[in-house]
């Protein structure tokens, strides 16, 4: 991608740190905060207002900082009020929504969709088509893989609705579906296709439609004869402990 410096907005009351790179038809709205080094390509949208801006004559933006070394793809919207750590990487289409706080060095996947009034640790990987629904919590570590949605809602339509939980280091298969307000524990596995609308304890291999305990995450060895899990005990790749 060139930067040609086509059709940008920046906000007078933006502030962009050093080297940082704004693509075409980028639009940089009030009380936006960018890190140094940052990059945010083609037709990206950083503090987009929230519905009230078109209801209230005395809207403010809420103040949206995206902490330094981000790479955020093209055509991603970020709202007002979003706070995001440093060196943050986006796929591309991407929306955060509102009151979001997201920790270091996390990833969000093409066309994933964060709904608002989420937080997330550090060094979460979300891959492709992600959902996750307004007042999830992710710890740190946690990897989530294609097609996963979080619903907050069990019964729905509901009131007051509050989304799951979700322990560090646990690691969510394609195509699941975790709904409600419900705890996952630290490092647990979540087989593809699960469907979870309970708790479960940390250590914990999570299969099916609905979900079941099938045994301690502990217990499963690779061919190698080691055990498989914890998985920060074979995997170095982009974690702080690879040396």
């Amino acid at each position: 991608m060139k930067f040609n410096g086509r059709n940008h907005y920046v906000s007078s009351s933006a502030i962009l740190g050093e080297n940082v790179k704004l693509g075409d038809n980028v639009s940089i709205y009030d009380n936006v905060t960018i890190g140094s080094n940052s990059i945010i390509a083609n037709d990206c949208v950083i503090g987009e207002p929230t519905s009230d801006y078109y209801h209230s004559e005395n809207y403010v933006n809420t103040p949206t900082n995206i902490a330094a070394g981000a790479l955020i793809r093209s055509h991603s919207i970020i709202y007002s009020g979003v706070s995001i750590g440093t060196q943050f990487q986006s796929g591309h289409r991407i929306t955060i929504r509102e009151n979001t706080v997201i920790g270091n060095h996390c990833r969000v996947g093409t066309n994933s969709d964060l709904q608002g009034f989420i937080i997330i640790g550090n060094y979460c990987q979300l891959h492709s088509n992600v959902h996750l629904c307004q007042f999830s919590s992710l710890g740190n570590f946690v990897f989530i893989y294609p097609n996963v949605v979080l619903a907050n809602d069990t019964h729905p339509p509901t009131e007051n609705v509050k989304g799951p939980e979700i322990g560090d280091y646990t690691q969510i298969g394609i195509q699941s579906s975790i709904i409600g307000n419900i705890q996952i524990g630290e490092n647990c596995l979540i087989g593809a296709g699960s469907v979870i609308t309970r708790d479960f304890d940390a250590f914990s291999l999570i299969i099916g439609s609905p979900a079941t305990l099938k045994s301690d995450v502990r217990e499963l060895i690779g061919l190698d004869g080691k055990p498989l899990y914890p998985w920060k005990t074979r995997f170095n790749r982009g974690m702080p402990w690879d040396v």
